[in-house]
């Protein structure tokens, strides 16, 4: 399925941005195109207005004047004397011939298109022509007309877009292929960072499978029991079915107290966990803590004892239940896997603005390999974890909890054995 969402993600993340991009590619070559097209026209109309006025201070107009002016093919000259072409023009091809025709006649049939400016006796204006029979080559045209008592001067000159169209031509491959690279990138980019996006989801998705599988296998255990016992307890009678209805109570709270571990996890996931915050004296909730085991661990023969700083520690903030809930699930870990015999220590400590709380046992120890991966739901390192008749939920339900304090959790190895839980609030 996420093979899928990756790939649809990534040709829509690709689509938009390469689409984006080839909008505003298309419209900076607009606007480029247009530039360069207002700047070749002004290029020209300075020209003409450069050609025309050595045209006007020439007594006489020679073929090599002419050809000087036409600057080696860049202008195409034609001009005629009260209408008589000039021996120059003999050259022209027939192409040329028409190419000239067509050109006086697109200034004859739109006067009304064309603006003219005046330089002493000549009269001259520019105008974008396009011939009706060509191969698609447009002209930039000046018509220039000098009236004289001893008759009309026409000048007609033409100077081939071929040099602009080629530059516009030149850009719009640089842009094209330049577009084609970024759109390469763009969805090179598009499928690894719609990947990253979609790791942690996958990575979720895989946890809840993992956790649902880990909640089914637990609940069954206990399911079957009772499932046995109820139908083993219909036949007996007496002390036997006693024995299987206390059996059937065991199991039904153990079912219970997973059932309200995964609630409250639920509840931690979809961050509906309310942390009731008031100051807190830690000393105190320690203290208290040591009462309230110190029975159990008499009872396991396992030797309880506090330490304690000798000023009185500074209040934190923080949710006084929830505190003395982790603190109790570190406790209750360290004396349940603790043999007879060993020792569990509490200890308080103040390191600036922290405040350390930390829980010591000569245990069984955990392995290096599995400290990172003790606070994951339904984790337990070693078979011997799994005969405590735990979940494999108080850890992650603690580190929950300090999380939402915006604290700390961690574990390290006991010297001489076992192992030490700090918590740095």
């Amino acid at each position: 399925m996420f093979q899928k969402v990756h790939l649809h993600l990534a040709v829509l993340c690709g689509s938009i941005t390469a689409f984006i991009l080839l909008i505003m590619s298309l419209g900076y070559l607009y606007i480029s195109e247009q530039g360069l097209k207002e700047n070749s026209f002004s290029s020209f109309q300075n020209d003409m207005n450069t050609l025309i006025t050595n045209l006007e201070h020439q007594s006489v107009i020679t073929h090599e004047w002419l050809t000087r002016m036409e600057d080696g093919g860049k202008y195409l000259i034609h001009i005629t004397d009260n209408g008589v072409p000039f021996l120059f023009n003999e050259r022209e091809t027939a192409e040329e011939k028409q190419l000239f025709r067509e050109a006086w006649e697109a200034w004859e049939d739109s006067p009304s298109e064309i603006t003219s400016a005046a330089f002493s006796d000549i009269y001259h204006t520019e105008f974008l022509f396009s011939p009706k029979e060509s191969s698609g080559r447009d002209y930039y045209a000046c018509a220039a007309v000098a009236e004289k008592s001893s008759g009309s001067l026409r000048v007609m000159i033409l100077s081939p877009l071929d040099p602009l169209s080629a530059q516009i031509n030149r850009q719009r491959f640089l842009f094209f292929t330049l577009d084609i690279l970024a759109v390469i990138a763009l969805s090179f980019f598009a499928w690894h960072f719609t990947k990253r996006i979609l790791k942690p989801l996958e990575e979720n998705q895989k946890k809840q499978t993992q956790f649902i599988a880990a909640a089914s296998h637990e609940l069954r255990t206990p399911l079957a029991v009772i499932l046995s016992c109820a139908s083993a307890s219909g036949k007996a009678e007496g002390s036997v079915r006693a024995h299987f209805l206390d059996a059937i109570q065991s199991e039904g709270m153990r079912m219970s107290k997973l059932i309200d571990d995964l609630l409250l996890l639920t509840t931690a996931d979809n961050k509906g966990w309310s942390i009731k915050t008031a100051p807190v004296e830690p000393d105190t909730l320690l203290l208290n803590l040591y009462e309230a085991f110190q029975p159990v661990a008499a009872e396991k023969n396992i030797a309880l004892s506090i330490t304690l700083p000798e000023e009185t520690a500074p209040t934190i903030t923080g949710d006084r239940e929830r505190i003395t809930q982790v603190l109790s699930i570190l406790l209750h870990n360290a004396l349940s896997y603790t043999p007879s015999g060993g020792a569990v220590r509490l200890t308080l400590t103040c390191h600036g603005k922290n405040i350390l709380f930390s829980v010591e046992d000569n245990g069984i120890g955990i392995p290096d390999a599995e400290k990172e991966r003790i606070f994951e739901r339904f984790y337990r390192s070693d078979k011997s974890r799994s005969k405590k008749g735990h979940f494999g939920l108080g850890l992650c339900i603690a580190a929950e909890i300090i999380h939402a304090h915006r604290g700390k959790i961690s574990v390290k190895d006991t010297p001489g054995g076992g192992s030490t839980f700090i918590v740095t609030l």
